[in-house]
C-alpha cells in the first residue's frame, strides 16, 4: 500500500490549501492534535509534514488498524495500538509520554468502526488533557476508488489531480466540561471535519459525500477511556 500511495503522488498534481498554522507550530516545536475522517485515511502520510515534527497516531487493535499502523510507519509515523488488554492509565501514560516527547498525536475521529462520519468524543478528551492545538484534515481526489468498507474509503487513482486540506478548530474544551458542553463541542468538530472534507471535494469537483448520522458506536473506545483517566 506504501508503494501505490508513493506511485500515486508522483503521478498526480496535488495542492496543498491551509497548512501554514500547523506546520508553523511544529515547526516551533509545538506538537498539534491531527484529526480526520476514517474514510479519508489513505492519504494521511501527507496531511502531516514528518519534516517539521514527529506524529504517532492511534490504531485499534483489528486487522485492518494493523494494516494502517503497518503502513503508516513506512512513511515515518509512529503508532499506538489501542489494545483492550492495556490498562486505561497504561495506555493513557502511553500517549501523554508521546505528547511530552514532542509527538503530534493523530486520531481517526469515527474510529476504526463508526458510525462513518460521527464524530467519537476522543479528539476532545486528548485535546482537554494536552492542551495541545487541534487541526482538521482531509482530502480529495477527481479519480479515486470507493471501496467496499464500512465507510466508503476513499483511495485514490494515479495521473490524477487532488487537493490536500488543512483548518484549525478553535474552540476549547474545559477542563471540567459538562455532558451537555461535551455533546456540543462534539458536534462542532463534526461539522469542522464535514466542513474541510466537502471543502476538498468541492475543489476537485467531486460530488459531496453523505453526512454521518446518529450518534458514535455504543462499543468503548479505549483511547477515550484511557484519557478519561487522567
Amino acid at each position: 500500500m506504501a508503494a501505490y500511495i508513493r506511485f500515486v503522488v508522483r503521478t498526480s498534481r496535488w495542492e496543498r490549501s491551509g497548512f501554514e498554522a500547523m506546520d508553523a507550530s511544529l515547526e516551533a516545536g509545538e506538537p498539534v492534535i491531527v484529526v480526520l475522517w476514517h474514510q479519508r485515511l489513505f492519504m494521511s502520510p501527507y496531511l502531516f509534514n514528518t519534516d517539521a515534527g514527529k506524529i504517532c497516531s492511534l490504531t485499534s487493535t483489528s486487522r485492518a488498524g494493523q494494516m494502517a499502523g503497518r503502513w503508516q510507519k513506512l512513511f515515518g509515523f509512529d503508532t499506538i495500538a489501542m489494545n483492550s488488554r492495556k490498562r486505561h492509565i497504561t495506555l493513557s501514560r502511553e500517549v501523554l509520554g508521546k505528547i511530552n516527547a514532542g509527538y503530534s498525536i493523530g486520531i481517526a475521529a469515527d474510529g476504526s468502526r463508526g458510525p462513518a462520519r460521527v464524530c467519537s468524543t476522543v479528539p476532545l478528551v486528548w485535546s482537554r488533557v494536552s492542551g495541545k492545538r487541534v487541526f482538521v484534515v482531509g482530502f480529495s481526489c477527481r479519480g479515486a476508488f470507493t471501496l467496499p468498507t464500512w465507510d466508503n474509503a476513499m483511495l485514490p487513482r494515479p495521473w490524477t489531480r487532488g487537493v490536500l486540506m488543512c483548518r484549525e478548530w478553535t474552540a476549547k474544551v474545559p477542563r471540567k466540561a459538562s455532558v451537555e458542553e461535551i455533546e456540543a463541542l462534539r458536534l462542532d468538530l463534526q461539522a469542522a471535519l464535514d466542513h474541510v472534507t466537502d471543502a476538498s471535494d468541492a475543489a476537485v469537483g467531486r460530488p459531496l459525500g453523505p453526512r454521518g448520522q446518529g450518534r458514535p458506536g455504543e462499543d468503548e473506545d479505549e483511547s477515550e477511556n484511557a484519557a478519561q483517566t487522567r
